[in-house]
């Protein structure tokens, strides 16, 4: 097994695949907890859907490069979710399913009115459930990756304890002088951008996954926010690196075999607290 892996290991696009995988984990773990704890846990399948539509725009416009167009896409319908979410006729829920639906289904019709390609099942599956393959991780892609992930993890770092205060009592934050609205736009923005790389890897439909499971696995056993953010990044990671090598050695579609590893380790998770 182990000469396998190398053997592997010694191909780039292996390589690529295993960074960025580590990279998207880790980033949406941090999210996921503010995410999870704010309850907005559902607005990163509403911008992951979003996105679908985007790609199919991109699709249509024949652009080769999608995130073009895809992130600004996902980071303005971030932003109108959170505006919408505030608004007392329409619930945050609800501006989360509108979107979400459809963006699906605009998506949808438009990759198959302007169709490009003569295998539009094949293009719609590998981009709800992610690449079947992991040869179509790109150099160029992993290195946008490696800097949009940077930032992402220097804003979280540098924000931190704003991101506390606005996560465990808004209220009190906007008292103290806070500026709530603006962080709460920070986090929309961060968990667009965070959505946006993961589309190639795990799919629309499984990019909640990735944001939800570390940090509820990590609650189970740990209870402070510092204790259940490390914890979620250690354990989002393992469970990605894990995934990973899984699909690497079984032939197995790369985002399923992930989330599925992220289930595994819930339920283990979930035991262990249970005995706590």
């Amino acid at each position: 097994m182990l000469e396998t892996l190398q053997l592997y290991f010694s191909y780039p696009f292996v390589r690529y695949a295993f960074i960025v995988g580590v990279l998207i984990a880790l980033c949406s773990s941090l999210l996921g907890v503010t995410l999870v704890l704010k309850r907005f846990s559902f607005i990163g399948d509403g911008l992951s859907h979003v996105a679908f539509g985007g790609i199919a725009i991109a699709s249509v416009l024949q652009i080769t490069n999608n995130m073009i167009v895809v992130l600004p896409i996902t980071v303005i319908a971030a932003i109108i979710l959170l505006r919408t979410g505030q608004n007392t006729k329409i619930k945050g829920d609800a501006a989360v399913a509108m979107i979400s639906v459809g963006a699906l289904a605009i998506g949808y019709m438009l990759m198959n009115i302007f169709a490009v390609s003569s295998n539009i099942s094949g293009d719609v599956c590998s981009t709800l459930f992610g690449s079947t393959s992991i040869l179509t991780i790109k150099g160029f892609e992993v290195g946008l990756c490696v800097v949009l992930s940077a930032v992402v993890l220097v804003v979280f770092f540098l924000f931190y304890n704003k991101l506390f205060a606005v996560t465990f009592d808004e209220s009190f934050a906007k008292a103290v002088g806070t500026q709530t609205e603006k962080y709460n736009l920070l986090i929309a923005i961060l968990i667009a951008v965070v959505i946006v790389l993961a589309m190639e890897l795990v799919g629309s439909l499984l990019i909640s996954a990735l944001v939800i499971f570390p940090a509820l696995s990590s609650m189970r056993v740990f209870k402070s926010f510092k204790s259940v953010t490390i914890c979620s990044a250690i354990f989002s990671v393992t469970c990605a690196a894990i995934g990973i090598l899984i699909s690497i050695l079984a032939g197995t579609p790369v985002g399923s075999t992930i989330v599925t590893v992220d289930i595994v380790g819930f339920a283990i998770f979930s035991l262990i607290g249970k005995f706590r």
